[in-house]
């Protein structure tokens, strides 16, 4: 069985989308991760050291976003799990990306991938 730890709605503001006007000025995303790790240990100990920083994950993920330029939601997302797999103790993970208002008469449209280490040769 595996463990998870979720992050949920994060709200941050970059540059993304493939039109002119969407190049100019940074747009709202909303970012949602599953890490699926194992947390055992940690439930025994109660000792940060035997789990993932979640507060650590979300900072280095906020700099990611706000840093990137990508014209793809599926592009930024792929950014995102790369970086969480390579950075942190995470075996796998879900990530979704949305953009609030892209399409008229939608609250939003957005893209979910689920990566492994194994996708990016760890």
């Amino acid at each position: 069985m595996d463990d998870r730890i979720h992050v949920r709605d994060l709200l941050l503001r970059t540059i993304i989308g493939v039109n002119p006007e969407e190049r100019r000025e940074r747009q709202d995303v909303i970012i949602n991760l599953t890490l699926y790790t194992n947390v055992r240990q940690a439930g025994l100990s109660d000792d940060m050291k035997d789990t993932v920083n979640y507060r650590s994950v979300t900072k280095r993920i906020i700099e990611v976003v706000e840093s990137s330029r990508f014209y793809l939601v599926e592009a930024l997302a792929t950014a995102i799990a790369r970086t969480i797999l390579t950075e942190f103790p995470v075996e796998r993970v879900q990530v979704s990306v949305e953009k609030p208002g892209a399409l008229r008469f939608a609250r939003s449209v957005g893209v979910e991938i689920e990566r492994t280490r194994e996708d990016f040769g760890l």
